[in-house]
Order: C-alpha cells, then structure tokens, then sequence
C-alpha cells in the first residue's frame, strides 16, 4: 500500500509495526536471514541472500478526516503483515519534515524479499481492499520502491527506532555517473554517523506514483536522540547543493510498539 500526509496525534492508534515470523532456522532475529534475489527462488537465494526491497509510501491525508477514519486505515495497512510476502510493516503519523514543501502527513514502510513479492502484496486481495477503502480520506499518495542489495542481517526495524526517510528529485537528463555520485553520498552518511542501525539506498523502480523523485535512503536509529544528532550535521546540505538534484523530500518518522489487530 502507498503511503499518507497530515498532522495527526502520535497516539499508539495512529502507529503499528509488525514482523513476519519465519522459521526457528530463520528467524526475525537470525543475522543469517535469506533475501532471495530479484526473480530467484529460495534454491537459489545463495548467490545473493543479503538483498531487500524497500517499499514507501506517503499520505497526505484530509483536515478533516475523521480519526476513527484514520485509525481503521492504519490498522487496515498494518494488518498486512499477515501476508506471505510481507517481511516487516509499519505504519503511522510522519514526525518531522524537511526541505520539499509536500505535505505529507502519514507513512507506510515495508519491506520484501524480491520485486516478485512486492507486487504479491500490492495484487492481493487484502492490499486492495485496503487501499480502496482509505481513499475517502487520503488527499494525496506518493510511493517509491528500491533495492539493496547488502542487507544483512534482520529486516526488522524495532519499536521506538526513529527513521529518517531521504528522497531526492534529480534534475531532468542527470547522467549515470552522476546518479552514482548522489547514491555514493547518501551511503557514506553511515561512515560518519556510527548510531545509524540500518542504511539502506537505490534507485527507485516504481516511477508511476513518485513525482519525479528517484533516489531514496532510509536511515534507521536506536530513538529519537541518536537522530537529532544527525540534524546538527550539515548531510542534508550537502545532497542539496550538488549540482544534478533538484529537490530533496526530507521525513523523520518513529516506530511505536505493535497495536493488535485483527487478521485479515
């Protein structure tokens, strides 16, 4: 499902997060977690077992959407875990916003193991459903897709972790190796940045819901305070002024704990 905007309380009703379980030799935990390779099935998962997709989206929902509204949307979006495909899942109100003036106010993050599973959940019937009844309260909906393909470790991203979503819109006609400059970029904010948990970045392979934007990193730290520390460096600026990128969608989003909810 594709993501949400809007101011909205950070309520445990507004933020769910789940994890698919696996199998006691793969677990959610286990370092040792196969992510099968873009069109390769678990035989043949050894010639790359560290790749993961990243899937988000970003709502802008309605002023006047109504909470339980929102609530059932949430809860509707989270309770996707439950399917196969689905690695992790969380869902809620975006905390900070930066640099782009789109308003987005809501976000989804999940994760899969191939593109192949990506599009089993967006076909699914349960996904479908999902979208379909939230869009009386959505106003506006962007999504972006990518791989890494060195993930290792578990997909997971744990409750109060604190994410900072990077998105940039590189300028019309940006070459290859200037693309690579800007991936280059944001993967080296972990080498200075040691509390970042997670660092994941690519290009995004879903243009149709992405307004122009293609590059994309998540950064996933221990909370809030490991982030701010972030905020006092000038990384931001530095994807900004390089000359190929047009504008940068900066969002901080925190993970809060599990919210039960029905099966679909």
């Amino acid at each position: 499902m594709m993501g949400i905007g809007s101011h909205a309380p950070t309520s445990p009703e507004f933020t769910s997060i789940h994890h698919r379980r696996f199998h006691p030799q793969t677990t959610v935990d286990s370092p040792h977690l196969r992510l099968y390779p873009l069109g390769m099935s678990s035989s043949d998962s050894e010639s790359n077992p560290n790749q993961i997709i990243e899937h988000i989206v970003l709502f802008h929902l309605k002023p006047d959407a109504d909470p339980s509204a929102v609530d059932a949307m949430m809860s509707s979006l989270s309770g996707l875990i439950s399917l196969d495909s689905v690695l992790h899942i969380s869902t809620g109100p975006v905390s900070g916003r930066r640099s782009n003036p789109l308003p987005f106010t809501h976000m989804l993050h999940s994760r899969y193991r191939s593109k192949s599973d990506l599009t089993s959940y967006t076909e699914h019937p349960a996904h479908v459903s999902a979208v379909a009844s939230s869009k009386p309260i959505v106003d506006d909906v962007m999504a972006v897709d990518w791989v890494d393909d060195y993930f290792p470790g578990s997909p997971a991203v744990s409750p109060g972790s604190a994410l900072r979503v990077t998105i940039a819109k590189l300028k019309e006609g940006a070459w290859d190796s200037e693309k690579g400059a800007v991936l280059g970029l944001l993967r080296g904010v972990k080498e200075k940045f040691p509390s970042i948990e997670q660092l994941t970045v690519g290009e995004n392979f879903s243009p149709g819901r992405a307004k122009g934007f293609s590059i994309c990193s998540i950064a996933v730290f221990k909370g809030e305070n490991e982030l701010k520390e972030l905020d006092a460096q000038s990384e931001l600026l530095e994807i900004e002024q390089n000359d190929v990128v047009d504008s940068v969608l900066v969002l901080d989003y925190v993970v809060a704990a599990p919210v039960q909810t029905a099966s679909l």
